[in-house]
């Protein structure tokens, strides 16, 4: 099919046009477009089924495929495993005629809730100070901390920051103090270990410790201190309280 392009020129007050022909030109595309169906987050028990609602991708009025991958956020599986508690992200993809591009995505938290007398285990929301400052509201309620039992009985918390960086300065997954491990020697008695110290941020570097956990059952609350000592001496203390799923 042939088009025909009008160009208007204006020069010194006068008015002319000239015609261009050019033939089949398409300047026109459908970008994908993708709803997530369902909601977001989903929970899902340790052990359970997990059932993507899906998404439905569209170019312009037609509906089209999308490809799907999947990430552990902070235990690395890269399916969906739910004998395996943590948040994972699914992202759909969706890809028009022309080659471009859409993504969308949605978490899925496989969770286990520890009753903090014999496990404290779960999911967490998360107040976090800084030397002592009093939180501003990017630092208060967290959504989520995650602690998870390992294979040999210890436990592990997937940021020993509490979140600071990754949400409260919002910089993501590449800011959080991973292999905070904890030995609960009794956690009745407040007794524990930090076999996994010294630690490191991803994103700044330097050498933190986890020097005390304090469990309180009856207010459903995990208090953790966690010390920076380099590249600067920061202090963190981390109210978790878990979410009751």
């Amino acid at each position: 099919m042939k088009k025909i392009f009008l160009t208007l020129v204006i020069a010194s007050g006068l008015l002319s046009s000239c015609t261009t022909d050019t033939d089949n030109v398409s300047t026109v595309t459908n970008y994908p477009t993708i709803e997530v169906l369902g909601a977001d987050p989903i929970f899902v028990p340790q052990g359970g089924t997990f059932t993507d609602p899906g998404v439905i991708a569209k170019e312009g009025e037609t509906v089209i495929p999308t490809t799907t991958t999947v990430a552990g956020n902070y235990r690395h599986e890269t399916t969906l495993n739910t004998n395996i508690t943590d948040e994972y992200t699914i992202t759909y993809t969706a890809t028009n005629k022309d080659g471009f591009k859409a993504s969308a995505s949605r978490k899925v938290i496989v969770y286990k809730t520890g009753d903090l007398v014999n496990s404290i285990e779960g999911v967490y929301t998360c107040t976090i100070s800084r030397n002592g400052s009093t939180p501003s509201a990017a630092y208060m309620n967290i959504k989520y901390l995650y602690i998870w039992k390992n294979a040999n009985g210890t436990y592990e918390i997937s940021d020993a920051f509490g979140g600071w960086y990754q949400y409260g300065r919002a910089l993501g997954l590449g800011y959080i103090t991973p292999g905070g491990t904890i030995n609960a020697v009794s956690i009745p008695a407040n007794t524990f270990t930090f076999p996994g110290n010294p630690l490191s941020n991803t994103g700044f570097g330097g050498t933190a410790n986890i020097t005390g956990l304090t469990v309180t059952p009856a207010t459903k609350k995990v208090v953790m201190t966690t010390s920076w000592l380099a590249p600067t001496a920061y202090t963190f203390v981390a109210t978790l309280t878990q979410v009751q799923l």
